[in-house]
């Protein structure tokens, strides 16, 4: 999918423009993101790359509240991989071009439009944000580079559209273009956020058996993040073993206690399946505690929610990493 979105992005950009001005970067080390070309000869100004990080883009009309304080009628926080990329582009070429060109791409590729602006449309001073917000010193190599989105800020268009690739992952682009002046060329500010799950492992909060007691005493039930399964599978992976081992240790110290193991998913993809994955994983689970640390199996019932108790949201991977876990509910 990232390789068929490529193609069809850089076939429909590069056929509308000229060799009018060299692409010679200006940014060492900067690259475009692989899902989108560049408009042809335009040269990148500015590069900045979070493997994981929290970002919110503006999605709505900029506005001023009742209070005097600015703002937008709409806005995405979103967390995931993100990418920012500052272009200028031939002053022969123009912002709609541009706009027409990456919009007809995206479309093309299966993302859909959010919102969209231009000019007066977008708000009062939302060039003015844009600029202020997201340009510098450390981010555009500064000089003749930083013009365009000095003098073409309040002459902008704004685009932002969203889509899914074939292994799942959400995609967002956010677009400002400003248009050139007789002497200076034009620029346009890209930034993509992908779903991508942040990187596991960097902070670990391990429950022993002592605090899983002390939690199901208090609220008759304690979530587990140590069990762990491949995407779209039932089968209990060996790394499961520490949380597995005190889970065994709660239940050897407590001989009268019951519990339910209770499965529980993400909202992505289909609910029926989700509820029949997330029993056969509270069914794995509790056939692991019986056969390798011998737990009675009567002491235990399994059940499978899905996505029908979640503890944060499923509007970012960060909410859906909380999501997927392994309940004991005192019976």
């Amino acid at each position: 999918m990232r390789n068929l979105l490529l193609l069809v992005l850089g076939a429909v950009l590069a056929s509308a423009a000229y060799a009018d001005m060299p692409a010679k970067d200006t940014v060492k080390g900067a690259k475009d993101h692989p899902l989108l070309s560049r408009f042809t000869d335009s040269k990148i100004v500015g590069y900045d790359f979070k493997e994981f990080d929290e970002v919110t883009i503006p999605a709505g009309k900029r506005v001023v509240d009742k209070s005097g304080k600015p703002g937008f009628e709409s806005s995405l926080t979103l967390e995931g991989r993100y990418t920012r990329i500052a272009y200028n582009y031939p002053k022969t070429r123009s912002a709609v071009e541009v706009m027409r060109n990456y919009q007809a791409a995206l479309e093309k590729a299966g993302l859909k439009t959010v919102f969209t602006c231009a000019k007066e449309t977008c708000g009062e001073n939302f060039g003015e944000y844009m600029y202020d917000k997201h340009m510098g010193h450390n981010f555009i190599d500064g000089g003749q580079q930083y013009e365009p989105f000095i003098y073409g800020r309040h002459d902008d268009r704004y685009l932002v559209a969203k889509g899914t690739t074939a292994d799942g992952t959400l995609v967002h682009v956010a677009l400002w273009v400003v248009p050139p002046t007789e002497n200076r060329n034009g620029g346009f500010y890209i930034q993509v956020v992908e779903g991508k799950p942040m990187e596991a492992g960097k902070v670990s909060v391990n429950l022993n058996a002592a605090d899983m007691a002390k939690s199901i005493a208090a609220e008759g039930k304690v979530a587990v993040y140590g069990v762990y399964f491949d995407t779209d599978k039932s089968d209990v992976k060996p790394e499961s073993k520490a949380a597995l081992g005190e889970m065994a240790k709660l239940l050897q110290q407590n001989p009268q206690l019951k519990v339910f193991v209770v499965g529980h998913t993400d909202n992505q993809g289909a609910l029926a399946h989700n509820v029949e994955l997330s029993q056969k994983r509270a069914d794995a689970v509790i056939k692991t505690l019986a056969t390798d640390y011998k737990v009675d199996a009567r002491r235990l019932a399994a059940k499978g929610v899905a996505s029908y108790a979640p503890v944060a949201s499923n509007d970012a991977e960060a909410g859906r990493e909380k999501n997927r876990r392994v309940e004991l509910v005192k019976q």
